[in-house]
């Protein structure tokens, strides 16, 4: 069990899979929590279901490529629920999955607006809040394809590379400030984005069997575990959930 009571946590991209995991669990463990992501249909339904079952939630429709959004979801967290403790970047995009030559500039380009303006524009919002209050955990979803290469995902892979180098550089500017800034490579999981990557068969990747993939659940468990004293390991670099030493502090496996 991890206490997370009198916490408030942004967590983007909540409407499905990592996203609505971490929303529930860090709920579960008394956070307030805000939901956020472009469409409110499916965050105010789990904001309401985490509501009746006891806890505190909001919802706000936010598309993370806009710094605007991004910023009224911080403000919402501050007016709703008087600060903002922990910042969960987890809002992301694969598709459309491309070898180079063929890609879509567009469609390329959305997903580094997503993946990688999505996270520096969570971090420039939430740290000043953070610095104010003197405190402040936030978590950057990473993944494998930050320092390794796959066929069909340059997109992905250079847009989690930059995360990953935007987690070093503001654990290395605010660290020293009270702010804990760190990454969190879950491996493959059980989610729609698991779907799109299958489709494409493209890269080993996609020729992965479904029930290789680790369930949601456990990636909010780990994301709660972060937000705690835990996390102080963590700062400036990507806590890997492929670790099985990690499973077992987190309590996913025994």
């Amino acid at each position: 069990m991890f206490d997370l009571t009198g916490k408030t946590a942004l967590i983007t991209g909540a409407s499905r899979g990592i996203g609505e995991a971490a929303a529930r669990i860090m709920a579960k463990y008394g956070a307030s929590v805000v939901l956020a992501a472009r469409s409110k249909t499916d965050i105010e339904r789990i904001a309401k279901e985490i509501r009746n079952g006891g806890g505190k939630a909001a919802a706000v429709a936010c598309d993370v490529a806009s710094f605007d959004d991004v910023t009224a979801a911080v403000n919402l967290a501050k007016s709703e629920f008087g600060g903002l403790d922990i910042l969960v970047n987890n809002a992301g995009l694969i598709d459309p999955i491309s070898r180079l030559d063929v890609s879509d500039p567009e469609g390329w380009g959305t997903v580094i607006d997503v993946n990688v303006k999505g996270v520096y524009y969570g971090l420039r919002a939430a740290v000043p809040e953070m610095l104010k209050a003197g405190q402040g955990t936030i978590i950057n979803i990473s993944s494998g394809a930050a320092t390794g290469a796959l066929e069909g995902w340059s997109h992905y892979c250079a847009s989690k590379a930059a995360v990953l180098s935007l987690t070093k550089c503001a654990d290395k500017e605010f660290g020293g400030l009270g702010i804990r800034v760190m990454g969190l490579s879950p491996g493959t999981v059980a989610t729609d984005m698991q779907v799109a990557i299958k489709a494409s068969g493209i890269n080993p990747v996609s020729q992965l069997d479904p029930s290789v993939h680790i369930p949601a659940d456990w990636v909010g468990e780990t994301i709660a575990w972060l937000s705690t004293e835990a996390g102080n390991d963590y700062c400036g670099t990507d806590c890997s959930l492929r670790d099985e030493g990690v499973r077992k502090a987190v309590g996913l496996i025994s």
